[in-house]
């Protein structure tokens, strides 16, 4: 079976309305499972640039790897497993820093434990501000894939001082 050929736009069909994209942030994904993989797939459909980082690897060690790559503004980390060592400490540090997105995936029972220690840690409201747990939009998925669509969209939509809510509200 061959692959199928990707549709490219033909001469004198592009759209010179509509400038090229900027230049995105980095997406990176702690911990590897399903929902990571297809976080890693539609971020890279949609022009950001990712990189997986798991403590089960030594040379993907988040630590390290993060203490040598600090995150800007424009950059996302995304933790895919909150009972991963030390998830709660990363989020912390992450949001130290310059991160424009920071977000675990979890529950909502979860998301609140979460708060509540990093509240307790003396975390000020403005960087509780910036945490998205659980990580997305409420688009009801349930699918590894699903869940990854609504990350991604959240992370876009944040790049873009957006929150993520329906257009047919923006056409009337």
């Amino acid at each position: 079976m061959t692959e199928p050929l990707a549709p490219s736009v033909p001469a004198g069909h592009e759209d010179p309305t509509r400038p090229a994209p900027e230049q995105q942030g980095l997406v990176v994904v702690v911990t590897y499972n399903q929902i990571a993989a297809a976080i890693v797939a539609i971020a890279q459909a949609v022009g950001r640039p990712v990189a997986v980082l798991d403590h089960r690897d030594a040379a993907t060690d988040p630590w390290p790897w993060l203490a040598q790559h600090p995150l800007g503004p424009a950059d996302a980390l995304v933790c895919c497993d909150h009972d991963a060592p030390q998830t709660l400490e990363l989020l912390g540090s992450a949001l130290d820093g310059e991160a424009g997105y920071v977000a675990m995936m979890g529950s909502r029972r979860r998301a609140h434990a979460v708060f509540a220690a990093l509240r307790d840690e003396g975390r000020p409201p403005h960087q509780l501000e910036r945490l998205h747990v659980p990580a997305g939009l409420n688009v009801g998925g349930k699918a590894p894939g699903e869940i990854a669509l609504s990350v991604v969209a959240e992370i876009v939509a944040t790049s873009y001082g957006r929150d993520g809510g329906p257009m047919q509200h923006n056409a009337t």
